[in-house]
């Protein structure tokens, strides 16, 4: 025993060992679920070359058939109207005539004609023609300041004529001279005053929109060697309407806003001084054939409205013995609202540029009760 301790004695004492701080334990997390792998799909066979080529626009919408209307050889449908008269067709109080085609159908096809989003507007300045034709008046245009505040304007017009420049004529504005005006309504309504007839406030109330068409009679005459005089009442007869927009391959629809540029524009904005004054003194204008026969054509392809830039649409002054007018036909018959005077000269050219005549039409005429004419505050939009 002694010896045992002795050796006990003679070896070195143990170290102690000081004991690392613990390690924090980490936290268990329990891995999220692989969310389960989408089968993959076959790889998409690409299309030989030549049919990475730009596709075709889609077809533009038809627009609906709409209501079947009595052809030109059955009217009239009311028993006393005149021959010839769509009395009674729209409804025996009625007074837009024609623009009841443009319905709400139609008006959404129309929009399948909107593809580039260029506008043009189809107004001249007011004070075009200078000096105004027809013995209309010359307006007069005057700013007014107010006193203490000299930064607001105010402005009127004095002898405003509106149709003395780009017009929608009323329905009132014409009435044929014996049978009277359009759906048989008496003269003694159509006084100009409060709950006046056939006034342009109608269409203002109403709204025009819808399709309009261009026929480029000026561009098809230039490009087949015929020439217009415009000083002269000259003739532009049916056929050539026909073929003009047979050349651009347009085909009208019914509902159609149908602009008929002449080029009268275009010749009267370069014209001197003296023949300005010459055509204020005579109105002497050219013009499409004023017919019972164009008047026929118009109604069989249920146009609801028809613009030029001529300041008569048809050829005036009439040859001797001619009485027929297609004012008449148009406005006391069949309701069908004329336009003059417009400028569609930047119209024209963009459709000869991209060899598409039809477009979205609006127009918003003044809603002045019982008048007898408008500007047309009109749009044609590509």
């Amino acid at each position: 025993m002694a010896t045992a301790r002795a050796k006990m004695k003679k070896m070195p004492a143990k170290k102690t060992k000081t004991k690392a701080p613990a390690k924090p334990k980490k936290r268990m997390v329990k891995p999220k679920p692989r969310p389960k792998s989408k089968p993959k799909r076959p790889a998409r066979k690409m299309a030989p070359k030549k049919s990475m080529a730009r596709r075709a626009p889609a077809p533009r919408p038809e627009a609906p058939a709409g209501p079947k209307l009595p052809s030109y050889d059955e009217l009239p449908v009311r028993p006393g109207a005149p021959q010839g008269a769509a009395w009674g067709v729209f409804g025996d109080d009625d007074e837009v005539g024609t623009i009841n085609l443009l319905t709400p159908e139609r008006v959404r096809a129309a929009a399948g004609s909107i593809r580039s989003g260029k506008v043009f507007p189809l107004n001249l300045p007011i004070n075009i023609p200078d000096p105004p034709l027809f013995t209309r008046g010359k307006h007069s245009h005057t700013i007014k300041i107010f006193p203490g505040a000299e930064y607001i304007l105010d402005d009127y017009l004095d002898n405003f004529y509106p149709q003395a420049s780009s017009q929608w004529d009323a329905l009132c504005h014409v009435k044929h001279p014996s049978e009277g005006a359009y759906n048989g309504i008496p003269d003694h309504e159509i006084t100009g005053r409060g709950g006046s007839r056939l006034g342009i406030d109608n269409l203002a109330r109403r709204g025009i929109a819808g399709r309009g068409v261009l026929a480029d009679v000026a561009r098809y005459y230039d490009q087949n060697g015929k020439t217009i005089d415009f000083l002269k009442p000259q003739t532009i007869p049916l056929e050539d309407l026909e073929a003009t927009l047979a050349s651009q391959k347009t085909t009208l629809r019914a509902g159609d806003v149908l602009l008929i540029r002449i080029g009268w524009t275009r010749f009267y904005l370069g014209a001197s001084a003296e023949t300005k004054d010459e055509l204020a003194r005579e109105t002497v204008v050219p013009g499409i054939e004023g017919s019972a026969r164009v008047a026929r054509w118009l109604w069989d392809n249920h146009v609801a409205a028809v613009a030029s830039d001529s300041p008569a649409l048809e050829n005036l002054p009439k040859g001797e013995g001619d009485t027929d007018f297609l004012h008449f036909h148009m406005l006391s018959f069949f309701g069908m609202p004329i336009g003059e005077m417009w400028n569609l000269e930047g119209l024209a050219e963009d459709c000869a540029a991209d060899g598409r005549y039809d477009f979205f039409f609006t127009s918003a005429p003044l809603n002045i009760p019982g008048g007898v004419g408008s500007p047309p505050n009109a749009l044609a939009v590509k």
